[in-house]
């Protein structure tokens, strides 16, 4: 099975050609952000980092996260702004953007005398890029260069049963295929990370998936944090326990063997099965991912929940078919009727699989359709001072 896509001049390949207007300062969000909307089809993010009092590992995670979100193969060009005095500059991560090969300018608001004036600039530069990126054709690839996440929150009891062991499917299906699939969120491992490091390729990756879990263990009890305490939607949804929620979050994974664990907006340097040390926290778990490369993210849910990405399309999975059919404007695929007694986990799967195929070729998700596009790096500047 093959796939449309969009050839970038790194050798990757998009499943969307998106504008993407960023700020590498959280002063330069509102320039960034009309210059996007004064330009049809663009996307922008904004962002509340990039200053100068970042400790040492936090402006290296922000710095690269942005610059691989921006790098991104759904990005066929970039517009970064800045505003001249940031601690994170944007000619940099304009040039770190550039060594993938799209086209990327730059605009510095200190430097072209305002924000009307930058405004007007990133306009003009903007319909360039515009012409430029419209003229790309789709090409006919093979499924080992597509690179899914794996999401889930808002869980309840159906998303261990009926979504995440679908998803499961769907993702051994692609990792036959030659392809990878990130599993993330993990926080959301606990308890059941010895199930996992049965399933590594070797020993090294076994012991990183054990460091990794046991890092945000540390981490938590550090800051005085009760690891076993759930969202209340989830203790809403029917879940009692950490170790129940892990059990369930990890069927996301399939059967594959995990290949290669990645520390956060690290592109993984295998294919096949992906572990990523992300938070639970959904955006920020899903900006890692896009950042680290997927094009596409899979997002189950029994709660529901909204939430989009402005660069990569996001397919969300219900196992709850009461959700379901009261948030139809939001979730893509009951998995409910696995529930219901309709079809199996395996069907499901197998359905969802084509689903993520037709995705990638142009089918727009309900999160797409809403011009849902949600952004949030994660930080760590807890673990320097703890």
């Amino acid at each position: 099975m093959k796939f449309l896509g969009y050839l970038r001049a790194d050798g990757n390949v998009g499943v969307r050609n998106h504008l993407l207007v960023i700020p590498s300062v959280i002063c330069a969000n509102n320039t960034a952000q009309r210059i996007a909307q004064q330009l049809p089809g663009a996307v922008y993010i904004t962002h509340e980092h990039g200053c100068g009092s970042h400790v040492p590992s936090d402006k290296a995670q922000t710095y690269r996260t942005l610059v691989g979100f921006a790098g991104n193969p759904n990005v066929g060009a970039c517009i970064v702004v800045g505003l001249g005095c940031e601690g994170m500059k944007a000619e940099s991560i304009a040039a770190d953007i550039a060594k993938t090969g799209k086209p990327v300018e730059c605009i510095v608001i200190q430097k072209v005398g305002g924000t009307i004036k930058a405004v007007s600039q990133g306009v003009t530069v903007g319909r360039q890029m515009l012409g430029q990126i419209s003229s790309q054709r789709r090409q006919e690839f093979d499924l080992s260069k597509l690179i899914l996440a794996l999401e889930c929150g808002g869980s309840d009891t159906t998303s261990g049963i009926a979504a995440n062991p679908a998803v499961g499917v769907a993702s051994d299906l692609l990792v036959q295929a030659g392809g990878t699939s990130i599993l993330s969120e993990t926080t959301e491992l606990v308890g059941a990370e010895h199930l996992l490091a049965r399933r590594a390729i070797n020993k090294e990756v076994a012991d990183r998936i054990l460091q990794v879990v046991h890092r945000a263990e540390s981490k938590g009890h550090k800051q005085g944090v009760d690891m076993t305490n759930l969202a209340p939607g989830n203790r809403d949804g029917g879940l009692s326990t950490v170790e129940e929620k892990s059990l369930g979050c990890c069927y996301k994974a399939g059967s594959s063997p995990v290949s290669e664990v990645v520390e956060y907006a690290f592109r993984p340097s295998r294919t096949g099965l992906v572990i990523m040390d992300t938070p639970g926290y959904d955006v920020e778990s899903i900006t890692g991912m896009v950042a680290g490369g997927a094009q596409v993210v899979v997002f189950t849910t029994g709660r529901g929940t909204p939430v989009g990405c402005p660069i990569a399309p996001v397919i969300k999975v219900c196992g709850n078919s009461s959700t379901y059919e009261k948030m139809q404007d939001n979730i893509d695929i009951n998995a409910g009727v696995i529930i219901d007694g309709i079809s199996s986990v395996q069907d499901v799967g197998r359905d969802m699989f084509r689903e993520i195929i037709e995705v990638s070729n142009g089918k727009l998700t309900k999160a797409e359709q809403l011009g849902f596009g949600d952004f949030s790096i994660t930080r760590i500047f807890e673990a320097d001072y703890c």
